[in-house]
């Protein structure tokens, strides 16, 4: 099987969907601005720095949705889609993902970002497979702001790519894999797969990427 995966935040997006989200709750009138921004730029700046904690930031950052409840968040994030994430929707992204699947690959986005944010991302980019930051649910049925599982961040994605690939009775060596990402977070799977290309790459990657000979994809002239 040949796999084509793809980080999300600026590498098929020119954004980061989870930070955005964070701004578009505030500006909904859902968090406080001036405390959410400062909290919330803390932790996309830890994350840059690969320092990121990531329990302590799907916490925070799911907090506002716990609160308003599934159908207003749902509501929310509809809106989301149609006034940040639609607009963002690059042609040069699509084009490649689409090029991948008219080749029979299977794509797979492989994200940090929770699965309620990057779900209906996913969707809009017509990839089925997803593996997000799986959350909790309560009695209700509701997140309860942890994680289950592994979550798919640094290590974990491996981790989490490579249950996916047990779950359909694959292996690491049962398939060509190629994978896209712009962070030297996602350094661990770049290194697990087959054709890693640094894409949008951060500073530290492009460095690394040209060192070490791989692919490196501007794919986008201008990252938010």
């Amino acid at each position: 099987m040949k796999l084509a995966l793809f980080d999300l935040d600026h590498t098929l997006l020119p954004l980061d969907s989870d930070y955005s989200w964070g701004v578009f709750t505030t500006d909904i009138g859902w968090t406080d601005p001036h405390a959410f921004r400062q909290k919330n730029d803390d932790f996309f700046a830890h994350y840059q720095a690969g320092t990121l904690d990531i329990h302590d930031y799907v916490r925070f950052a799911t907090e506002a949705v716990r609160l308003q409840g599934a159908a207003r968040a749902t509501e929310a994030h509809a809106r989301f889609m149609r006034e940040v994430i639609q607009p963002s929707l690059m042609p040069e992204a699509l084009a490649l993902v689409r090029q991948h699947q008219a080749a029979g690959d299977t794509v797979v986005i492989v994200t940090a970002t929770n699965e309620f944010v990057t779900r209906p991302i996913a969707d809009a980019f017509g990839v089925p497979e997803l593996i997000a930051v799986e959350l909790e649910r309560g009695p209700d049925g509701w997140i309860t702001g942890e994680i289950r599982g592994t979550p798919s961040f640094r290590d974990g994605k491996v981790t989490r790519v490579a249950e996916w690939l047990a779950a359909r009775d694959l292996d690491w060596q049962s398939v060509d894999m190629t994978f896209y990402s712009d962070s030297t977070n996602d350094l661990p799977l770049l290194e697990r797969a087959h054709h890693p290309v640094a894409t949008n790459p951060d500073p530290r990657l492009r460095a690394l990427a040209a060192g070490r000979g791989w692919r490196i994809l501007d794919l986008f002239s201008t990252i938010v």
